[in-house]
């Protein structure tokens, strides 16, 4: 799982970096985009599989340890993680040190500019704003970017987070399954590759 006070690499770019804030908690969400894609994730959902040259760099970012995950249940839901399950103490801490980590990142690959893309669920805008204010670097706020959210899991929303494994099972068979209500892997990857296409456009 993506720890939240490291990067993830997702695409060589040159100009800017752009940062992205997710709520992800899939491990087979972690996208890499290459020259030559991995074959795990050539599909036609994935938006990168074909990209060659891009203006940006991109990274992506976990939120910090949440409220929900203290309670150990799956928070999903637009309605309810919008305004509900923010960061924990130790999720603040997690999250500025992360604002650090990309001030030295930033400082030592010469980036000309700085984007933050957020997920509008709280414990991703929390992470956002706590990162942005230890990074001390301008930019031009934090972007609310819906396409960034947590992957909806269905009936197991507010239940134990032990569901996500079984979800993870359903998914190793299917990558399309939208079993017990829960978002396919392949609707996911389709709407974050094709966010950053649209972005590295702008």
């Amino acid at each position: 799982m993506l720890q939240p006070h490291r990067f993830l690499p997702l695409l060589a770019g040159f100009q800017r970096i752009i940062f992205l804030q997710t709520g992800n908690q899939n491990p087979a969400l972690q996208i890499r985009c290459r020259k030559n894609p991995s074959a795990r994730f050539q599909s036609s959902f994935n938006q990168l599989e074909t990209c060659s040259d891009l203006r940006n760099t991109y990274y992506a970012l976990r939120h910090g340890q949440s409220k929900a995950n203290v309670a150990g249940i799956i928070a999903s839901e637009p309605k309810i993680a919008t305004v509900e399950y923010g960061l924990s103490d130790l999720g603040k801490e997690q999250a500025t040190k992360a604002g650090q980590d990309i001030m030295e990142e930033y400082s030592s690959k010469g980036y000309e500019g700085l984007l933050i893309l957020s997920s509008d669920f709280l414990r991703a805008m929390e992470t956002a704003e706590c990162a942005s204010e230890a990074a001390e670097i301008e930019h031009d706020g934090i972007i609310v970017e819906t396409r960034l959210r947590e992957r909806y899991f269905g009936k197991w929303d507010l239940g134990s987070d032990q569901h996500y494994n079984d979800v993870w099972v359903d998914d190793a068979v299917d990558p399309s399954h939208t079993l017990n209500g829960v978002e396919s892997v392949q609707s996911v990857l389709n709407r974050t590759t094709g966010m950053i296409l649209e972005w590295d456009q702008k």
